[in-house]
């Protein structure tokens, strides 16, 4: 289906989340679908950092890890109202009420990709400012989050291999533009 088309059938305030582990793609692959679609891009960490003034980490540091995912909860709540791509942090399932949220304002893409290729992807976790807990590895957290991604999701698109242009052809594809 031709974008225009697409816009043209979308609700004017469409939301389309994209979900997915640390270091999968989320925000490289929403802002080329957002642009494709004409519509504005969300990135979902940086709006925590721009609306607390502080990295992930230092919040993380600061609050705990359970204050963080209900701050992070809040943020989500107050998205909707335009069309536009959002890419949460990849910890925003563990609220379910923020999932059930983004749910209602469109679909909820979940971007997959291996244990092995997100590895090579991603450096430091914690300077990443990822939400874990003590001693927790990617791969702990790889097979905690992968159900909850599951169960969020109403589409899913492969993420592996490929540019980030081909992974955003078929998020789009997948959600039927």
């Amino acid at each position: 289906m031709p974008v225009l088309e697409y816009l043209v059938r979308m609700e004017k305030d469409t939301t389309i989340t994209i979900l997915g582990m640390p270091g999968v793609g989320k925000s490289t692959v929403g802002r080329l679908a957002a642009e494709r679609l004409g519509i504005e891009f969300l990135d979902g960490d940086l709006l925590i950092r721009e609306g607390e003034g502080r990295s992930h980490g230092e919040i993380l540091r600061e609050i705990g890890r359970e204050a963080f995912l209900d701050l992070e909860c809040r943020y989500v709540l107050g998205v909707g109202g335009e069309a536009c791509v959002y890419a949460p942090g990849g910890s925003v399932v563990y609220r379910w009420a923020a999932i059930e949220h983004l749910r209602r304002l469109g679909p909820v893409v979940v971007l997959r990709l291996g244990l092995e290729e997100l590895t090579e992807r991603i450096g430091d976790l914690r300077a990443r400012g990822v939400v874990l807990r003590e001693g927790q590895t990617l791969a702990d957290l790889y097979e905690e989050r992968m159900p909850l991604y599951e169960r969020a999701a109403t589409v899913f698109v492969d993420a592996s291999g490929g540019s980030a242009e081909a992974v955003a052809d078929r998020l789009l594809a997948a959600i039927g533009c």
